[in-house]
């Protein structure tokens, strides 16, 4: 999944993947069809929501922590989140992460955990904006 929002002083940017035997599976706004057509929905969002973003970084308080630890990606797959939040700009990289049982095995087990609440929450209000706005 692909999250862009960009304000002056905030931009986020989320994405996880792998590559199957035939081909490169993504989630994001921007989707494979038939024939790898590409369609690109955007929408436009209040004000609100983009504070809502940025409260939910704060909430989650990544910005304290670092992906040194995280396992790398590998064949499995791979997770990408960029912040840019007033003067910080962070930039994480790790695996692509199943569920909790991935979490409990990594050498950063709070910092991996707060990482994946945090994707869980962005992918969960991408998807109610989504449903909200595009018939699928």
């Amino acid at each position: 999944m692909i999250l862009h929002a960009i304000q002056s002083d905030f931009y986020l940017h989320y994405y996880v993947a792998h590559k199957g035997k035939f081909s490169h599976e993504f989630l994001e706004f921007d989707s494979n069809c038939k024939n790898d057509v590409m369609i690109r929905r955007e929408a436009y969002v209040h004000k609100s929501v983009m504070e809502e973003l940025k409260s939910i970084i704060y909430d989650r308080e990544i910005i304290k922590d670092d992906d040194a630890l995280w396992p790398p990606p590998n064949q499995l797959g791979w997770q990408e989140l960029e912040i840019i939040i007033g003067d910080e700009h962070l930039s994480f990289t790790t695996s692509k992460i199943g569920s909790l049982i991935d979490v409990n095995q990594s050498k950063d087990l709070e910092g991996l955990r707060v990482f994946y609440y945090l994707a869980q929450d962005l992918k969960c209000l991408v998807f109610s904006l989504t449903g909200l706005h595009f018939k699928i």
